[in-house]
């Protein structure tokens, strides 16, 4: 059984017949600037107890609004550093960071994009990652990346 609080709060009633259990599941919208805002029906990213959920991000510069295309090392170091941008509205960095999903049009970009990603990480301590070839971005851009990371 679920509850909604008068201030958002989601709380979970868990119950059996020995024990009761409250459960309270908090949300919280993480939102910068120094990201580009979401196009969508979507948030930048959603704090859920320790856990940031980011998503995806493409390669919109956050000044300008223009998608930054040029070649696939600077689309993909934008991409890196909207996602260090909302990491640190987080108050985390990348060794926060314990899941990544990336999205690419064309495997033989993955090279390039490879070298960029990994010049985030420590490569010992690098999350968890899959990386998927699509039929197509929004905006049609080449890559967009995104991330679970834990405090």
């Amino acid at each position: 059984m679920f509850l909604v609080t008068s201030n958002g709060i989601k709380e979970a009633l868990q119950t059996d017949n020995l024990h009761s259990i409250k459960i309270i599941i908090m949300k919280k919208i993480i939102f910068t600037e120094k990201a580009p805002a979401p196009i969508g029906p979507y948030n930048q990213a959603v704090l859920s107890g320790n856990t940031l959920y980011a998503s995806g991000q493409i390669a919109i510069n956050p000044s300008s609004g223009e998608l930054v295309t040029e070649n696939i090392n600077d689309e993909t170091k934008q991409v890196m550093e909207n996602i260090a941008a909302i990491l640190e509205a987080a108050n985390m960095t990348f060794e926060n960071v314990v899941k990544a999903t990336i999205f690419i049009m064309d495997m033989n970009n993955f090279g390039a994009i490879n070298t960029i990603y990994g010049s985030y990480f420590n490569e010992k301590t690098a999350p968890a990652r899959e990386t998927v070839q699509v039929a197509c971005l929004p905006k049609n851009v080449n890559v967009e990346i995104s991330i679970i990371a834990v405090q």
